[in-house]
Formats: structure tokens, C-alpha cells, sequence
């Protein structure tokens, strides 16, 4: 079951642009040309361990332990690309993978000294899974700072697309193998919002996020599940401590699918899949990243 919603390469090519600017003849000697140096690449990245790993408020480890980690090449113009990896639950789920590998793209685009436009693409991959797990989803976010606050706002979307289609009705029928709807195809929209406020003269920020889902009321092929309830809201209240390199964050994750509207989607959607527990129930999650 797949809710969420990367290993293969990815590279960014930099192109880069000389700029050349000619000194006016002096003496009869002609002027040296003079050479500026192109924008060079960075690279940044990531590594973590965490309790456990939420997608938009739903448990892809079957609420234990996950190690990730990614890393970034972007360019001085705006352009961007990456790779993201976690474990994820295995047995069964998502087509039987035990990874999920996210190939990102993008372009980041500064509207003004204290806002940013950020436009791209993650296509969800789920290397050693059965087929029809991976989709791709276009996104959109905007960022703006005043003082010590920082505010987002997003958008994704994933076209129609067979990996989040509604190919089971039901959690029985998925453990049963027996297909409601094959081929069937859906789409899925979510908005977002984020909120951090660094507390002056310490380490900490403190940190908001709040999601919308919408989609396909269900379970797609081998399970998956991007809105297996159709629409939810998810939410976390939580913060981070940085010191040098390090950023420790604990966070309180929660929706409002309750165990009773998830009934019709077990026991896919349940610990261990024995129909008992709601892995899109709230739960503390406690994490530690390190930066490069």
C-alpha cells in the first residue's frame, strides 16, 4: 500500500555561459579580453534517521524506524535536480518494494529579496515493487520571510495515472488479489501550507505544517494509495534544534481519517496489516538530520 505520495541517477547539467567584455585600445595596443568565470553547480544533501516515516500524515514504514537520505545539484540560474531514498514497509506493500527512490526536478525562481518561486516535478519510484507503483507529480510552492518567520505555500498535482487509480474497493479485496477496476486511472490534487518561527537567542524553530488531500477513495494496483479515503486533512506541530550541521526535530503528526472511516480499507491500511491498527493515526515523530 502506497501512500505517497529514489536508486536511480540523477544529473544536472550545467551549461555554462562565458561572458566577455572588450577594454577600449590604448597606446595601439590591443586590449587583453577579459574572461568571466561561469556559475559553478552546488551540491547539497542529507541524511537521516527518523521514528518513523509520514507522507502527508500516513505511516510508509508501517510506524517503525526509517533511514533516508538525498542529495541536490543546483545550478546558480534557478535549476535543480535530485534524488530522495527511505525504507519503507515492505511485505507486500507498494508492490512488495522496500525503498522508495524520488527522482526530483526543478527551477526556484527569486521573486524578491524575501520570496521565492519554486516549480518542478517528483516522479515516486518503487525499485524491486511489482509494476504500476510509480507516478509522477508536478509541483508548485512559494516562499516568503518577514523577520524571524518563514511561510510556504504549495500545490501538487499528479495527472491521471494508473498507480493511483481505484483498482480495489476495499482492503479485503486488495489482500485477496482480486481487482474491483483494473486499468482504472485518477488524479490526485493536495495544498499545503508550512509555517517556521526561529525563537531569537536559541536553536530552535518552531515549526506548522497543514495538507489537503484529494483523490481516489481507495487502493490502486499491489495496494497503493495516495487519498485512500478520497480527501483528508493532515497536520504537525512540532520543532527543530540545530547545532552546527545537525537539525533535531520532534513533531506531533496527525489526521482526520479516523479508524472507523479506514474500516472499508483493511487490513491494508492497519500495522502490519492485521486490520487492528491505523497507521494514519497520530503519533510522535522524533528524527535527527544531518546537513552537507
Amino acid at each position: 500500500m502506497k501512500f505517497r505520495y529514489a536508486i536511480v541517477t540523477t544529473t544536472l547539467l550545467a551549461c555554462p555561459v562565458t561572458a566577455q567584455a572588450q577594454s577600449t585600445p590604448n597606446d595601439k595596443a590591443e586590449a587583453a579580453e577579459e574572461t568571466v568565470p561561469p556559475p559553478v553547480p552546488t551540491v547539497s544533501g542529507s541524511a537521516a534517521i527518523a521514528s518513523d516515516y509520514r507522507f502527508r500524515g500516513i505511516s510508509q514504514s508501517d510506524k517503525e524506524m526509517a533511514v533516508q537520505g538525498g542529495i541536490t545539484v543546483a545550478h546558480a540560474r534557478g535549476l535543480y535536480a535530485g534524488i530522495w531514498a527511505s525504507n519503507l514497509a515492505g511485505w507486500g506493500t507498494f508492490g512488495g518494494a522496500n525503498m522508495e527512490l524520488d527522482l526530483i526536478g526543478g527551477y526556484r525562481a527569486k521573486l524578491a529579496d524575501n520570496a521565492t518561486l519554486d516549480v518542478g516535478l517528483t516522479w515516486y519510484m518503487y525499485p524491486g515493487g511489482a509494476d504500476k507503483t510509480d507516478f509522477a507529480e508536478p509541483y508548485a510552492r512559494l516562499t516568503g520571510t518577514t523577520g524571524p518567520a518563514t511561510l510556504t505555500a504549495g500545490v501538487a498535482y499528479a495527472p491521471n495515472q494508473q498507480a493511483i487509480g481505484r483498482w480495489y474497493n476495499t482492503g479485503a479485496d486488495a489482500v485477496a488479489g482480486v481487482y474491483t477496476d483494473p486499468g482504472d486511472k485518477d488524479d490526485n490534487f493536495y495544498l499545503w501550507g508550512d509555517g517556521a518561527l526561529a525563537i531569537a537567542g536559541t536553536p530552535v524553530t518552531a515549526k506548522a505544517h497543514v495538507g489537503h488531500s484529494w483523490g481516489q477513495n481507495g487502493l490502486g494496483p499491489n495496494a497503493t494509495a495516495v487519498s485512500p479515503t478520497g480527501r483528508y486533512w493532515d497536520w504537525s506541530l512540532g520543532a527543530d534544534v540545530t547545532y552546527r550541521n545537525l537539525i533535531f526535530n520532534v513533531s506531533y503528526v496527525d489526521t482526520d481519517i479516523s479508524n472507523r472511516e479506514a474500516t472499508y480499507l483493511r487490513p491494508s491500511f492497519s500495522k502490519g496489516q492485521d486490520g487492528t491498527g491505523n497507521i494514519a493515526g497520530g503519533a510522535v515523530v522524533v528524527s535527527l538530520t544531518a546537513a552537507f
